[in-house]
């Protein structure tokens, strides 16, 4: 039997958005949404550069974790993170468009698993987020 669905993942996506002032600084553009799915995409921009003029992992650790929530959030139940690792292998610099997917790996009754890979222009990974989320009982 298939879950409910309260809200589409694109009405999600939109309610989130709405409030979310740290993506739309960031310059996150949602290519597309779906159930426990997100693709986005930026570009590097000189102030989110370390002293090594390379991205910092600040930044590449945000831009995972917006893509996490908006596919964990998908299903139009409330979910929050629980922990999350991210390992950094490559460096981007200024002007790199980078290409951030997040995919659900599993999905339990209160818990799911997400993989949000981050790449480069070739399709370089450039940094492999993994994320654990709880779902609450309130829809969205």
């Amino acid at each position: 039997m298939q879950e409910e669905i309260y809200k589409t993942p694109q009405q999600v996506l939109d309610t989130m958005l709405e409030r979310d002032s740290f993506s739309k600084w960031m310059g996150l553009e949602v290519d597309e949404v779906g159930i426990g799915y997100c693709k986005l995409h930026y570009t590097v921009k000189d102030e989110m550069l370390n002293g090594f003029s390379n991205i910092h992992g600040g930044i590449l650790f945000s831009a995972a974790d917006s893509a996490f929530a908006f596919a964990c959030n998908s299903h139009g139940i409330f979910t929050v993170a629980l922990d999350v690792t991210i390992s950094f292998t490559r460096p981007a610099k200024s002007g790199d468009l980078l290409v951030v997917e997040a995919k659900e790996t599993y999905l339990g009754k209160k818990t799911g698993l997400y993989d949000i890979k981050t790449t480069n222009e070739k399709g370089e990974l450039v940094a492999l987020f993994k994320g654990t989320a709880y779902r609450t009982s309130t829809k969205v």
